[in-house]
């Protein structure tokens, strides 16, 4: 089968054959149908996870058919469309398993193209319990960014506290911040978007945001209090820690920042604003397979797919390059025929 490899930190993505794998007990075979291109995968080219290993096949925003059942596997059926996420496999017996936060195991990360290969390939192996069966009105190619940006933001939106009325600010305008503006607004909230300059303004004003911020031209926190007294949720997407820091002086009383997108600068603040508006911070990973259903099926109901462009394999190790370097635009897919 086609396949690519990062073998090293900092190596170039290279595209290999390798023997289409078997799946063992508990697994399934998935044949790719497309596979997003994730910032995380610029996380595993630079060496940041530490439960990372080398080399791996990348990629987990994969959705596919199942192709063949290991041992002991009676669900899903063969010929069953289907999505997979970051999170591989968990220990299945601390407390945040049998509670359904597997995302949270207190056990090893297995984590699909970081320590487990992921979908840069023509098939690829995955748990059987950890795939999500594909509503039939999703578009399989679409739907693949939903399987890590569609469930970052939908999860994020929920734990930050979201409900229909609040104000939503989204920090940052990439993958995930477009995500979170369309669930955010399907949602019934009210939403801000935050972005450097406002060369996405007219699309996340198309998309329903009521606001706009330009911080090369307004200071975010100042912009935000403007909006009625200030965001209950400011949920930074942006790839670095600074932006979520300039906002958040933009929360009311009771509001949360919440990291879904950060950078290895440390987060400082003073305490007082924390204390006396009695303020959050917070992070969020992605989310566990129960928050995986709940994502496809709200953007089943609401027709919310990503708008992406559709690449080929051949193409990965140029556009991982640009997406390391900071100059791809848009939302790239890898589909195979």
């Amino acid at each position: 089968m086609h396949s690519a490899v990062l073998n090293a930190p900092h190596k170039p993505l290279e595209l290999v054959e390798r023997d289409v794998p078997e799946p063992g007990p508990g697994e399934i075979l998935v044949k790719v149908t497309a596979c997003g291109m994730c910032y995380s995968e610029v996380n595993q080219f630079h060496g940041h996870y530490p439960f990372g290993h080398f080399p791996v096949v990348p990629g987990h925003e994969i959705s596919g058919v199942v192709a063949a059942l290991g041992q002991g596997v009676g669900w899903p059926d063969v010929g069953t469309p289907v999505g997979a996420q970051f999170l591989y496999t968990s220990c299945g017996r601390c407390d945040y398993c049998v509670r359904g936060d597997q995302m949270l195991c207190a056990g090893p990360k297995h984590v699909t193209g970081v320590n487990h290969d992921g979908g840069y390939a023509e098939y690829f192996i995955a748990r059987a319990g950890f795939v999500t069966p594909l509503p039939t009105n999703l578009d399989p190619v679409a739907a693949a960014p939903l399987m890590c940006a569609g469930i970052t933001a939908f999860n994020g939106l929920r734990q930050g506290g979201a409900v229909a009325g609040s104000k939503v600010a989204v920090l940052g305008t990439g993958g995930v911040g477009t995500m979170a503006v369309r669930f955010a607004v399907a949602m019934g909230t009210r939403v801000a978007v935050v972005s450097r300059s406002r060369r996405t303004e007219n699309e996340m004003r198309e998309l329903g945001a009521e606001v706009f911020v330009a911080t090369e031209e307004q200071d975010p926190a100042e912009a935000l209090l403007a909006w009625d007294g200030g965001a209950d949720l400011a949920m930074n997407t942006a790839p670095d820690t600074a932006t979520g820091l300039a906002a958040f002086g933009g929360l009311r009383p009771d509001g949360t920042l919440l990291y879904l997108g950060y950078g290895p600068e440390p987060i400082t603040l003073a305490p007082i604003g924390l204390v006396l508006g009695r303020r959050r911070v917070m992070g969020l990973p992605s989310g566990s397979p129960k928050d995986m259903r709940d994502t496809l099926d709200f953007a089943a109901a609401h027709d919310i797919l990503p708008e992406v462009t559709q690449v080929q394999l051949e193409d990965a190790p140029a556009i991982l390059a640009a997406m390391a370097e900071g100059t791809a635009r848009g939302r790239s897919v890898i589909t195979f025929d």
